[in-house]
């Protein structure tokens, strides 16, 4: 099951191109976070939030770009080691007493925060009054037209996921929620935020107002990095100008972006198995650019 699949989207016009097996179900790991912003910012639309509203110290604002000033669960041994072993998910209270201390004072700098989604997102659902499964239903999956996405609860909806390894995969083991979906809806979701089908010109540009972050990633296509609410965003060797999100998993990896600089703007979503973000990253770049000059390590 190995081999990356992939989809594409461009204009009105909607799909142009998928390959592999994108009928298939694959965990959206870190793409989760660009569908949360959207809902914050949809709430936000409607006056049922204020994204710089301070509470205990952080804003949803700071939360949603990372600058909440809190430490992430990615790199802490026990976390790592019960995740391999295939134990349950600790509860919120462990995580949060588990995480080691903030590493900056709120709004004093960036630190990518896994955490700091899970807080989002409660806020977020706290405001509307609906979980997070009945956000993205109502307010991107019905707008769009989409099929197939949800948000992975337990072990049984795993089942479903193209890669073997995933389906022992406890989903609760992503604190801020993980959606499992096709890579078309992917892309697809991604594109119809770029045309201005799920969020107002006034909050797109908030969404991609980014805080700098440096240049070039050993191994990967970033020439230039940066993040906004739940957007990385950059430039990528020989593509210029993308926005979108990767993400990774204990055993794939997606890259979902929109190529801003293109002749025709397009985007795409790539999912391949791995650890590795950039082979992802790589596939949409080349994918993107027609097979061009962008190549990969090996």
């Amino acid at each position: 099951m190995a081999g990356t699949v992939h989809s594409v989207w461009r204009g009105a016009a909607g799909r142009v191109g998928q390959t592999g097996t994108p009928e298939r179900i694959f965990p959206w790991w870190s793409f989760t976070k660009t569908v949360i912003a959207i809902c914050a910012l949809r709430a936000a639309e409607r006056g049922l939030l204020d994204l710089d509203l301070p509470r205990d110290g952080m804003t949803l604002r700071q939360l949603l770009r990372h600058e909440a000033g809190l430490a992430d669960y990615g790199a802490l041994p026990g976390y790592k080691a019960d995740v391999a072993a295939g134990r349950p998910p600790w509860s919120r209270a462990r995580l949060l007493a588990e995480l080691p201390p903030p590493p900056h004072p709120p709004g004093q700098g960036w630190r990518y925060s896994n955490p700091g989604y899970m807080l989002a997102r409660e806020r977020v659902e706290a405001a509307t009054g609906r979980d997070l499964a009945t956000l993205v239903a109502e307010d991107i999956c019905a707008p769009l037209g989409l099929r197939g996405l949800r948000l992975a609860r337990d072990l049984s909806d795993m089942a479903a996921i193209h890669w073997p390894a995933g389906r022992q995969y406890h989903p609760g083991w992503v604190y801020h929620g993980l959606l499992i979906g096709p890579a078309g809806a992917a892309a697809e979701l991604l594109h119809g935020l770029a045309m201005g089908r799920l969020l107002s010109p006034d909050s797109l540009a908030q969404m991609r107002q980014r805080h700098p972050l440096g240049g070039a990633i050993p191994g990967r296509p970033w020439e230039d990095t940066g993040y906004g609410l739940g957007l990385m965003s950059g430039t990528l060797r020989g593509a210029g100008r993308v926005w979108g999100h990767s993400g990774a998993g204990p055993f794939s990896v997606n890259a979902v972006y929109h190529f801003a600089d293109l002749a025709e703007p397009l985007t795409v979503a790539s999912f391949t198995d791995g650890h590795d973000e950039g082979r992802a990253e790589w596939a949409a770049v080349r994918i993107a650019t027609g097979g061009g000059v962008a190549r990969g390590p090996g």
